[in-house]
């Protein structure tokens, strides 16, 4: 078990991400004011920047989002309409199918009262 932690452990350290640092708050840098608005408009900016990107990212799926929406619409429409043909298609067979159905029955039942009744042609 430990010859595994052994292994695994540079692949742990090498797919951990970098620690975020916060700037040194003893940077010799950074001790004018100037240096930190310079560094906070800096800052603004990138996150900035960043936002719009985001924001372009967010309006080019909502677009998709909409696109694909409008494709299920449309499909789910033409699907239930084909759905409900071929729904109204099946009964009307099935209306034809139970009438030929009871047509043949009637039919048998008559032969099988002949039948009884001494005419035995038709007990074929």
């Amino acid at each position: 078990m430990k010859r595994n932690w052994l292994v695994c452990a540079p692949v742990l350290v090498a797919l951990m991400p970098a620690v975020a640092l916060a700037d040194d708050p003893k940077d010799p840098a950074m001790r004018s004011s100037a240096a930190r608005a310079r560094d906070r408009e800096i800052i603004r900016q990138l996150n900035l920047r960043e936002l719009a990107q985001v924001q372009e990212r967010d309006a080019r799926y909502a677009e998709g989002w909409r696109e694909w929406r409008a494709s299920e619409r449309d499909g789910l429409a033409a699907d239930y309409s084909a759905r409900s043909r071929a729904y109204d298609r099946d009964r009307a067979d099935y209306a034809q199918e139970r009438a030929r159905y009871e047509r043949q029955m009637a039919a048998w039942r008559r032969a099988v009262d002949a039948c009884r009744a001494g005419d035995y042609s038709a007990c074929d």
